[in-house]
């Protein structure tokens, strides 16, 4: 099938983690996916059938060349999954501004880049946005308000989109919990454990969550929490 017959996904960060895991599924699934990241060697060893582009997302100069070079005949599926992945930068009396805006630029500007880039194509395909925010957007550990903030305004972003933009194209927003990727290692028992679903997540379970929300024609606007029930938890002290 060429190129304009295929449906179009373009997934931020997506050179790793979960980004990656998304690409190769869409891919496998007959999508054309196009992974955009910054890690130039990470983008160099996604598995065939997965496309990409190096990019800063944060940059505006840097998005419109990004979409100059992908030039995609169509586009279903927006992902915006890229953004600084350390929740904890110590306390906030020693947190610079330089630090708090990198955090907001790498998921939120990023974000907002992005769309406003994709927009005409995903409303020319009826398609549909996908933003990856966090559990952490609705419930914090401490020294953690760059990260909350950028993910908190991620789900803002979801439901303004939803509505500007409707019914040409939908916007949603999913919140992962505890994902566990390459980078994390291996867990204890008792880490998996304290899930209400027995296990902490992996990423296929959010490319799961993704895929559903590419073709959930009457969802819109809402934030689907992936997090094997830990949200749900009442925790007390003993």
């Amino acid at each position: 099938m060429s190129d304009a017959g295929r449906r179009t996904a373009i997934v931020t960060g997506g050179a790793g983690g979960i980004g990656r895991v998304l690409c190769a599924r869409l891919a496998a699934e007959g999508w054309r996916a196009i992974a955009v990241d910054r890690d130039a060697g990470a983008l160099a060893a996604l598995p065939d059938g997965v496309e990409w582009q190096e990019a800063d997302i944060s940059d505006e100069a840097a998005v419109a060349a990004c979409f100059d070079a992908i030039h995609p005949d169509r586009l279903d599926l927006l992902v915006n999954n890229a953004g600084i992945a350390h929740p904890d930068v110590g306390p906030l009396e020693q947190l610079s501004l330089e630090t708090f805006r990198a955090y907001i630029d790498s998921h939120l500007t990023g974000a907002f880049l992005m769309t406003r880039a994709a927009l005409p194509a995903l409303r020319a395909a009826q398609g549909a946005i996908v933003n990856i925010s966090s559990t952490r957007a609705i419930m914090s550990e401490p020294n953690s308000e760059p990260y909350a903030a950028a993910k908190g305004g991620l789900v803002a972003l979801t439901h303004a989109l939803a509505i500007s933009h409707g019914p040409d194209v939908r916007a949603n927003a999913i919140l992962p919990g505890w994902i566990v990727t390459d980078k994390h290692g291996d867990l204890r028992p008792e880490d998996h454990a304290q899930h209400p679903a027995g296990r902490a997540g992996t990423p296929e379970d959010v490319a799961d969550a993704v895929l559903y929300l590419a073709r959930a024609g009457f969802v819109t606007g809402q934030t689907l929490v992936i997090d094997g029930g830990m949200t749900k938890k009442m925790i007390y002290v003993d």
